[in-house]
């Protein structure tokens, strides 16, 4: 997985130090193995001169830091324009739940706090069982097509 580094910084000998790594940057090369684990992994993608995204920024930190049992993945578009590219992201923030490996949410647009926390709400409500015999319907039906 990726990381991201805030800062280094010098801790003397016998000092417990507790690191909470809210967010986890993500890249091409980690997307696949991250987003298909099983649990809920919401992606932002995002890009350094997107006002929204900054905005956005904060609120998601927030829930990332109320849910650990939840994977919060950041996409830095301008690093990962073939990733982007590749998932259709087309505005941004744009933002993707997964629940044990399926897309399960995916829009454009900076979320308050109290929509994402329901979207949290309904990702976890969420009955998997029903979702994958969709999943499966929708992909018989593709191939018959």
């Amino acid at each position: 997985m990726g990381y991201i580094v805030i800062r280094v910084v010098s801790i003397p000998l016998g000092v417990t130090l507790e690191v909470i790594m809210s967010t986890i940057a993500l890249n091409a090369k980690t997307f696949a193995e991250t987003v298909n684990q099983d649990g809920i992994v919401l992606v932002d993608f995002w890009a350094a001169w997107c006002g929204p995204c900054r905005a956005f920024a904060p609120v998601f930190g927030a829930a990332a830091e109320e849910h650990p049992d939840i994977v919060f993945g950041k996409v830095d578009t301008e690093a990962e324009p073939a990733l982007a590219r590749s998932l259709n992201i087309m505005s941004i923030p744009t933002l993707m739940a997964f629940r044990d490996g399926i897309l399960v949410f995916s829009q454009p647009g900076a979320l308050p706090a109290a929509p994402l926390a329901q979207l949290i709400a309904a990702v976890r409500d969420l009955d998997m069982a029903a979702v994958r015999a969709e999943v499966a319907a929708a992909e018989a039906t593709a191939t018959t097509a």
